[in-house]
C-alpha cells in the first residue's frame, strides 16, 4: 500500500456546491473542490496529488506540514487547541496504519476552509479505483 495526499483551501461556502464534489457530476474532474468521499480524491486528475508518501510516517509529516502552514489563520484557535496537532496525528497514524483514509477540515479566518487528506492506494478500503499515478 502507498498513499496520495491532497489539499484544498478556499471559501468555505464553495463546499455547498455538492454536485461537483460527486464523481458522477460532469464538473467533478475539473472542479478544484474536494470530493464528498475521501477515497474519491483518487478519481481526480493526477495533477491534484500534492505528494505520494511511501510510508505512514511520511504521510504524517505531510499532514503536520499542512496544519502548521495555516495554524496562524485558524478561525477559532482556542477550540482547535482542544484537539491539537498531536491528537490529530495520533488518530491519523492509527487510521493510516489500518488502511483507513484520513481527512482533516479546519475553518480559517475570513470564511476560508482547508481540507487535507491522505488516501490509501493500492488497495483502498472503500473503492477499487486505479492508482491515479498509474493512469
Amino acid at each position: 500500500m502507498h498513499f496520495h495526499s491532497y489539499s484544498w483551501t478556499g471559501p468555505g461556502d464553495d463546499q455547498r456546491r455538492e454536485g461537483e464534489r460527486r464523481p458522477f457530476h460532469p464538473a467533478f474532474q475539473t472542479s478544484t473542490l474536494p470530493p464528498m468521499r475521501t477515497c474519491d480524491w483518487l478519481l481526480k486528475p493526477r495533477t491534484r496529488i500534492d505528494s505520494s508518501p511511501a510510508t505512514v510516517a511520511e504521510a504524517l509529516g505531510w499532514l503536520a506540514g499542512r496544519y502548521q502552514a495555516v495554524e496562524s489563520s485558524f478561525w477559532r484557535p482556542a477550540d482547535e487547541a482542544h484537539i491539537g496537532l498531536d491528537f490529530r496525528l495520533a488518530v491519523a497514524e492509527e487510521s493510516l496504519a489500518g488502511g483507513v483514509d484520513v481527512q482533516w477540515g479546519i475553518w480559517l479566518q475570513a470564511g476560508r476552509f482547508i481540507t487535507a487528506g491522505v488516501v490509501c492506494c493500492s488497495p483502498n478500503r472503500h473503492a477499487t479505483y486505479t492508482c491515479p499515478a498509474r493512469r
